[in-house]
């Protein structure tokens, strides 16, 4: 399978990463094992996560690093995978943001919790106004010197905020980030493209988007009121079901017939083809939808279903 560069690094990953927000909310620890096989199996590699995973959901934070900490050691298997954590939003009092001293304790946290000695790309889960980004980037340095740490990456940043973040890297010598996470896909693309896209392709940045089937609604799942109640993320989607939205439905409903995949398919193809995209990271319940999920990476578009898609989805 096609491998991709994380930026300038040495980190390659396949084009479809695993998003482990689910672990400890909508799946437990038996079903999340078997998810995690599913797709090691099928040559992937990148599982991204995060400190604060599932904090909404237990109050405490924590449970998706130790679950797929507990996997890896009993699969034996942590040098077949790529993970991929963050640190930054509030775990508890006096533990956010991205100062020396916070990143510094968090990481022994999440290698604790991942039963790791190492991350393969470690993230600001979001920016923080209130510390220098030098200081954030010699952090991020001395856990890259310690071998803590093979990538850093930003996730949630604007494109002033990323390129500023650069040129105070390379002003002073200083650890740079090699990948963006953006909440990005077919719905929900002018904030990036107008913004950050630029900066990545420039920059050699690489794109690894997060909620890239707009928490289902890209699958065809929710297509009327009535289908808001088929999932726990059911409550959000009438922000998609309007005139916009539904365009996009019947495009995806167009192209996925034209090419014998699904809607879901097609929406993850159409991000692994948009400049700079390296991975989209996506999250699957059960074994049916992984298996969807996977296909995606079989499947290139043509030409003129990326123009039907762009049409259909322009602001």
């Amino acid at each position: 399978m096609d491998r991709r560069r994380l930026g300038n690094s040495e980190v390659r990953v396949a084009p479809l990463g695993f998003g482990g927000n689910v672990f400890g909310w909508t799946v437990n620890e038996k079903a999340g094992f078997e998810l995690l096989d599913a797709f090691v199996a099928s040559g992937l590699d990148l599982i991204d996560t995060a400190d604060v995973y599932t904090r909404w959901a237990t109050g405490k934070g924590g449970e998706s690093e130790t679950m797929i900490g507990a996997w890896m050691k009993a699969r034996g298997n942590r040098d077949k995978v790529v993970i991929a954590t963050k640190a930054g939003m509030e775990m508890g009092p006096q533990e956010k943001g991205l100062s020396h001293r916070w990143i510094t304790a968090a990481v022994e946290n999440s290698l604790r919790r991942l039963q790791t000695d190492y991350v393969d790309l470690y993230q600001a889960h979001v920016d923080d106004t209130s510390v220098p980004q030098d200081e954030t980037a010699r952090a991020f340095g001395d856990l890259l010197k310690a071998g803590k740490v093979r990538v850093i990456g930003a996730s949630n940043f604007s494109g002033v905020r990323l390129l500023s973040a650069l040129k105070a890297s390379d002003d002073q010598g200083l650890a740079r980030y090699q990948s963006l996470q953006p909440h990005y896909n077919l719905y929900e693309r002018a904030a990036f493209e107008t913004d950050a896209q630029s900066v990545c392709v420039a920059e050699s940045i690489s794109v690894i988007p997060y909620f890239p089937l707009a928490s289902g609604f890209l699958t065809g799942k929710y297509r009327s009121d009535a289908d808001v109640g088929k999932s726990a993320r059911g409550g959000g989607m009438s922000k998609f079901m309007n005139p916009r939205g539904f365009r996009i439905l019947d495009a995806l409903d167009g192209v996925a017939r034209a090419t014998a995949a699904t809607p879901a398919r097609v929406a993850l193809a159409w991000l692994m083809q948009r400049p700079a995209v390296a991975a989209p990271i996506a999250s699957a319940t059960t074994r049916a939808q992984l298996e969807d999920l996977v296909k995606a990476t079989e499947l290139t578009l043509p030409v003129d279903a990326v123009d039907t898609l762009d049409q259909a989805s322009a602001a």
